[in-house]
C-alpha cells in the first residue's frame, strides 16, 4: 500500500516541476530547473518518486505544447534518460553525493546522445540539443539541487545525503 506521505510529496514535487515547465522559459533555464527537481525529488521521495516525475514531465510538456512536436520521437529516450539520472543518483548519493550527480548527469547524456546518433531520426539542430546541452543542464541542475537538498535536510528529515 502506498504511503500517503510519499504520494503527497511526489505530487507536490511533480506540480513544482511542471510549474517550471509551464513558465515556458528558454531551455537554458527550464532544463536545469527540471533536472534540479529530479535530483531533489529523488532525495526527498526516493528513486520511485523521481522516476515517476521523470517519466511524466516529458509527456505533459508535449501534451501542453511546451515540448516541440519534432521532439516526439525522443520522448521515450528523455524518459529513460531521466530514469537513469534518478536511479544512479538515488543509488550513489549515500556514498558520495558529488560523484552521484556527475555520474547521473553523464549517463543521462550518454542515453540521449546515443539515442539521437543511432536510434531516432530527428533534425540535426534537435539532435545537437539532445547531446552536450543535456550534460550541462543536468550538471547545473545537480549543483542547484545540492543547495536545495542541504536546505531541506533538516525540515524533511533527509539523512542519506552525507558527503565523503
Amino acid at each position: 500500500m502506498m504511503n500517503v506521505k510519499f504520494v503527497t510529496r511526489t505530487a507536490i514535487l511533480l506540480a513544482l516541476t511542471l510549474a517550471f515547465q509551464m513558465l515556458k522559459l528558454p531551455q537554458p533555464f527550464t532544463g536545469p530547473a527540471v533536472n534540479t527537481m529530479l535530483f531533489v525529488s529523488t532525495a526527498v521521495v526516493g528513486i520511485g518518486g523521481g522516476i515517476t516525475i521523470g517519466a511524466l514531465t516529458p509527456w505533459i510538456a508535449f501534451i501542453n505544447g511546451i515540448l516541440n512536436p519534432v521532439l516526439a520521437p525522443a520522448i521515450p529516450f528523455i524518459m529513460i534518460g531521466n530514469g537513469v539520472l534518478v536511479t544512479l543518483f538515488g543509488l550513489l548519493k549515500r556514498t558520495n553525493i558529488y560523484l552521484a550527480i556527475v555520474a547521473a548527469a553523464l549517463f543521462k547524456y550518454i542515453v540521449l546522445s546515443t539515442a539521437v546518433r543511432f536510434v531516432i531520426n530527428v533534425p540535426p539542430p534537435v539532435a545537437k540539443a539532445l547531446q552536450i546541452p543535456q550534460l550541462y543542464t543536468a550538471l547545473t541542475g545537480g549543483v542547484i539541487a545540492l543547495i536545495v537538498i542541504k536546505v531541506l535536510e533538516k525540515p524533511l528529515g533527509i539523512k542519506e545525503t552525507k558527503e565523503k
